[in-house]
């Protein structure tokens, strides 16, 4: 992979100066320069600009921007500015324009209003990045390309002619024929079996269900077919250029429709964008949980952080904006959890538009701000961090993640329309938060064996290959937990025949005959005292040791948590949704089973995450409670300069990274 050559931790935004005037863009980088930004990124929607008329080129304006830019110190991650194309490619091609299921076209006037299959988009859009990159290859300001902006978020799906094409294009390269496509849809069932590719569809609006493995196979269609402009205009950049090349993810969002985990290797840089879910009071969870799955993408390696928010968002219901010291925090965790960069959305905050309420490192109110004032105390924050660049981060504890048991769990006419694929995996998540540990979110088919832990939630659909690997890691020492309705499908969301949990019942050393969902709102009593609520089954231990049974409920008396012993290490699992305290409960039980230790002990709320080159460390401590904290740590603090000789002292809301020197760390 290409790397971004910096000693720095990376520190900017998007920046977008042709909604100023030039009078403004000198103010810019004078700005930029107090806060210490050394990175922004430039033309993300400025195709219309660039081109404003078919082949007709204007970069007049860029070319001043990066030459100021470049002038005053700041490095540019340049966009190859097809993230939404100008009204006049619509006007002259409408068939480009993306449909839904249902048939509704959706024209332009917002952003994405493309068809991801179109070979007239692609065609236009690969020649405007010839002509960025053309202009701008050895443009010294340029340190990094920037392709597309977010693939996939508001148009991942389209279900148009073109696309429909592309659809059965892909088919025939995954099956070959059709007795292969028609054996795995199923296509016995309710007369679909097919005899000629031009009957097949994309899932558009059917009277009832669609065939599952039709609705699967077009969420892998359309991840790829996404996939596929980032790998052209990815193609066409190495070809043209030397600097890296990369994209912004949207890992831990919400962003159900993209397998990034596929995509990894189509960047030189894991980039990702992440942003508050501003009506959770403990949404700095859910950003560790983002941060572990972005770094889970990159192997391990350090990545960008290339989109936040230095406040309110515009997009949510109720944009709530951030109290004084959370930027800091937010911002921090990311680097402590693997960032070597710092990017928000972005630099000033617009004056019109859809996004005029997002908030900016300049608010609308100005440098005297706030904001402003704490934008530039990250920047010097980030100076002071430099060291810890090209580090990585401690964790002995695996989380697998498959995207394709996301889409596949929550299929339409399942068991339980509660049973849903990210519950299991914060609640986990959650829990290894509250003690400190620090875990690797990875996908399935991940080399297992430097972890002591893995956790698998709701791992609905499995391959066998991966079923393989957790066997022989748990033989081998391991131990792992998988939680209900794991193992049920294969890859083409086949049951697996014999008992419940499919693919895992060897492992675990269990069979399950029969599924027993709960009623909305009803719960159930283990005799460990526990309580549950959502799934239970009718559970046999063959094999495993039963460490918990029902006590009520429609099945009392039944294994609710087994052990199993296999090899040198245990499979443990659990049949029921457990509520927190029981979470933490087995959570602690299988930490203290795995001989995996917390980066340090510390009162609840403050979150502690070690990073490690070589034989140095360094211990990131966030307190986001309302009350000082002290633990034990042995250093120099870098952010203040000032040396801890066995206790550390964190004030209420604040952060501190101590280069340890060995007397305490782990």
């Amino acid at each position: 992979m290409r790397r971004w050559q910096s000693d720095r931790i990376l520190f900017g935004g998007d920046y977008n100066p042709e909604q100023w005037p030039e009078e403004v863009w000198a103010e810019d980088v004078e700005l930029m320069r107090r806060a210490g930004v050394n990175l922004v990124s430039v033309g993300i929607f400025s195709w219309a600009l660039l081109e404003p008329a078919p082949g007709r080129y204007e970069f007049g304006w860029l070319d001043r921007v990066l030459d100021l830019l470049h002038d005053g110190g700041v490095d540019v991650d340049l966009a190859t500015a097809t993230a939404s194309p100008p009204p006049w490619l619509a006007r002259a091609h409408p068939e480009t324009l993306p449909r839904r299921a249902d048939g509704t076209v959706l024209w332009p006037g917002g952003r994405q209003a493309y068809c991801p299959s179109s070979p007239i988009f692609r065609e236009r859009a690969l020649a405007l990045v010839e002509a960025v990159a053309g202009r701008y290859a050895d443009h010294p300001a340029v340190v990094l390309w920037h392709v597309s902006n977010e693939l996939g978020c508001h148009n991942a799906h389209c279900y148009c002619d073109v696309s429909a094409e592309a659809f059965r294009a892909w088919l025939r390269d995954r099956y070959g024929d059709l007795d292969g496509l028609n054996a795995a849809w199923g296509t016995a069932f309710w007369s679909q079996r097919y005899g000629d590719w031009a009957e097949i569809n994309p899932p558009r609006t059917a009277p009832t269900f669609a065939n599952p493995t039709q609705q699967l196979d077009f969420l892998r269609f359309s991840s790829d077919e996404q996939r596929a402009q980032l790998r052209a205009e990815r193609d066409l950049l190495h070809r043209l250029v030397r600097q890296p090349v990369t994209t912004n993810f949207m890992i831990g969002t919400g962003v159900k429709a993209l397998d990034y985990h596929s995509w990894v290797d189509d960047v030189d840089v894991v980039a990702n964008d992440h942003y508050l879910t501003a009506a959770d009071p403990r949404a700095h969870v859910g950003l560790a949980l983002s941060a572990d799955h972005t770094r889970g993408v990159a192997r391990g390696e350090p990545w960008l952080l290339m989109e936040h928010s230095t406040s309110a968002v515009n997009w949510q219901p109720r944009n709530v904006a951030k109290t004084p010291g959370q930027l800091r925090r937010n911002s921090l965790a990311h680097v402590a959890r693997g960032a070597d960069g710092v990017l928000f959305f972005q630099w000033r905050a617009s004056r019109a538009g859809a996004e005029k309420f997002h908030s900016a490192l300049v608010p609308h109110a100005g440098p005297d701000t706030k904001v402003y004032r704490e934008v530039c105390r990250l920047g010097a924050d980030l100076a002071a961090l430099a060291e810890v660049r090209g580090s990585r981060v401690d964790a002995e504890v695996a989380i697998l993640f498959d995207y394709e048991a996301w889409w596949g769990v929550e299929l339409d006419s399942h068991p339980s329309v509660d049973v849903t694929y990210l519950d299991r995996l914060r609640a986990l998540h959650d829990s290894l938060w509250r003690a400190n540990v620090t875990a690797d979110v990875v996908h399935p088919s991940t080399d297992l064996s430097g972890y002591r832990l893995v956790l698998v939630p709701t791992l609905y659909l499995v391959r066998d290959a991966d079923v393989a690997a957790l066997h022989r890691f748990v033989a081998a020492g391991g131990s792992a937990l998988v939680t209900y309705f794991s193992g049920i499908v294969d890859e083409h969301d086949h049951v697996r025949l014999g008992g419940y949990p499919g693919a895992f019942r060897e492992l675990l050393g269990v069979r399950t005959e029969e599924f027993f969902p709960l009623r909305e709102g009803e719960r159930v009593r283990l005799d460990d005292g526990a309580t549950a609520d959502v799934w239970t089954e009718w559970l046999h231990a063959d094999g495993a040791d039963v460490l918990a049974a029902y006590a009520d409920g429609p099945l009392p008396g039944v294994a609710a948590v087994t052990r199993h012993a296999v090899g040198e290490g245990a499979a443990w699992y659990v049949g029921t949704r457990l509520d927190e305290p029981a979470t933490d409960a087995l959570v602690a039980r299988l930490l203290a089973e795995a001989g995996v230790r917390p980066a340090t002990t510390a009162p609840p709320g403050v979150e502690v995450v070690r990073r490690r080159d070589g034989d140095r460390s360094w211990l990131f401590v966030l307190n986001h409670t309302a009350d000082e904290a002290r633990l034990a740590a042995a250093g120099v603090e870098l952010l203040t300069g000032t040396t801890c000789a066995g206790e550390l002292v964190v004030p209420a809301g604040e952060v501190a990274v101590v280069r340890e020197d060995g007397t305490v760390a782990a």
